[in-house]
């Protein structure tokens, strides 16, 4: 009888040691993830896939201030952006399980960085993106030359010699249509507080070239941001109708000084690349926004074709 309760003291002490050493088990940390560091340019045309796993923050900085996150999946996901680190946004998953959802961020100036955010939840090991560092497209960047023209001055607009904001890299005549257009009188205006026109549309082949005016009519001076180019119509769907918009890159452009005072005008000429067709519903539309109020654009239509001049 006593080895009987021997033997029982045993076989529980067994079992206890056993089940204190799977328990250890289980809290073993699991392989640590290969961390990644990336620098990116800002391409809207392109969704990055941004790696994250739980226990983790990833984190995104863009060359500007920015104006909006916008989750997917706000259940599984989280995303964190403070005013006191403007540039930064941090996501990281909520759940350990796998998931995977889109964000998009969008900066002040407008641009929109779209991310296929995915969590393989607690593999262990793997690579995990932990910092992604964008900076702005090329054709945006400001040249560094000694014959480009002084950036932030304002003159009038019946100055001679305008001042430019020099964005230009090589298309011709870009800046004397830019010239061209601060000479234009304009009798008609698309907007109310803040009041566009397009001007002179000209075509070599699939390039265009759009110059337009903005005209400051509020009583507070304005910061105008980059313009930008989009193809909209009416898009049909089975619970109602709806708008797309698809952006239409731009090669380069040029402005006079983009912070108007009130009263003040700015003149600008684009260049880009015209889509090969579109719908007979659809519209090429001119897009400017003041930087205070990006969500508000206005929304000037542009001729699909340039003009041809009559030979007599």
């Amino acid at each position: 009888m006593k080895a009987f309760w021997m033997f029982i003291r045993l076989l529980l002490f067994n079992t206890f040691i056993t089940a204190v050493f799977v328990g250890q088990t289980e809290t073993i940390p699991s392989t640590p993830p290969r961390p990644h560091v990336s620098k990116l340019t800002i391409d809207a045309q392109n969704v990055t896939v941004l790696r994250l796993r739980p226990g983790f923050v990833s984190s995104v900085r863009l060359p500007e201030e920015v104006s909006s996150v916008v989750l997917g999946n706000t259940q599984e996901f989280k995303a964190e952006h403070s005013e006191a680190e403007p540039r930064l946004v941090f996501l990281k998953p909520l759940t350990s399980k796998s998931s995977e959802t889109n964000a998009l961020i969008t900066t002040k100036s407008g641009h929109e960085i779209p991310l296929h955010l995915v969590s393989n939840g607690k593999t262990g090991g793997g690579d995990v993106d932990f910092f992604l560092d964008y900076e702005r497209p090329h054709s945006f960047m400001i040249p560094s030359t000694e014959s480009s023209f002084a950036v932030g001055e304002t003159r009038s607009v019946n100055s001679a010699t305008p001042s430019v904001t020099e964005k230009s890299e090589g298309v011709p005549g870009l800046q004397q249509q830019l010239l061209n257009q601060t000479r234009t009188s304009i009798s008609q205006w698309t907007g109310k507080q803040l009041q566009v026109a397009v001007g002179r549309v000209s075509e070599d082949g699939d390039h265009m070239t759009v110059a337009f005016s903005v005209l400051n009519n509020s009583d507070a001076a304005v910061e105008l941001l980059p313009p930008q180019l989009r193809l909209s119509g009416p898009l049909k769907q089975k619970n109602g109708s709806k708008i797309k918009a698809e952006p239409v890159p731009i090669d380069e452009y040029s402005m006079t000084p983009q912070r108007l005072a009130p009263g003040a005008r700015a003149d600008g000429v684009v260049a880009f690349e015209r889509p090969s067709f579109k719908e007979s519903s659809e519209q090429l539309l001119l897009q400017i926004a003041q930087a205070e109020q990006v969500d508000r654009p206005v929304l000037v239509p542009i001729s699909f074709t340039a003009p041809i001049a009559r030979t007599q």
